[in-house]
């Protein structure tokens, strides 16, 4: 019984320091994990008088993939520390502050503007083909290769 006793101890070690190993290398995986995922995020700088587009999360008035859950612009007044800015809205000039994480830059589309451009189109001639020529030449061509497969199995 003694031995046994034993035995079931030195599992239960062993157990135990495998249990710790995954621990550790679990820690170790997050800590790789979010230095690499720190270092892809680009960070967004924002300056005032800028326009910027804020995420609306809870936009539900149309229901499916297609909306938008982007609205604006607006106009960024103040930028605080932490991420923390300040817009006005160009609509009803409302001012509050909100996560620099839920804009993101608006670019104005482009101007269009009517301007008279010249096109350069190259001429090309080209001579008319005949369908005749081309019926023609493989009829010739499918006799060709028949007197040929006649005259290997004349000699063989």
């Amino acid at each position: 019984m003694d031995e046994a006793c034993k035995k079931r101890r030195l599992d239960i070690q062993e157990l135990e320091e495998i249990r710790n190993d995954a621990y550790e290398n679990e820690a170790i995986y997050k800590e790789k994990t979010k230095a690499f995922h720190d270092k892809m995020i680009s960070r967004k700088v924002f300056t005032t008088g800028q326009k910027v587009l804020l995420y609306h999360s809870r936009f539900k008035l149309i229901s499916g993939k297609l909306r938008s859950r982007w609205v604006g612009p607006f106009v960024v007044t103040n930028v605080f520390d932490h991420d923390a800015i300040e817009i006005k809205s160009e609509q009803t000039g409302k001012i509050f502050k909100v996560n620099g994480h839920r804009l993101k830059p608006f670019y104005e589309g482009f101007h269009v503007t009517n301007e008279e451009v010249e096109i350069y189109v190259p001429l090309v001639i080209r001579k008319p083909r005949k369908v005749e020529t081309f019926a023609h030449d493989a009829i010739q061509k499918r006799f060709i290769r028949t007197e040929i497969q006649k005259s290997k199995k004349i000699s063989a």
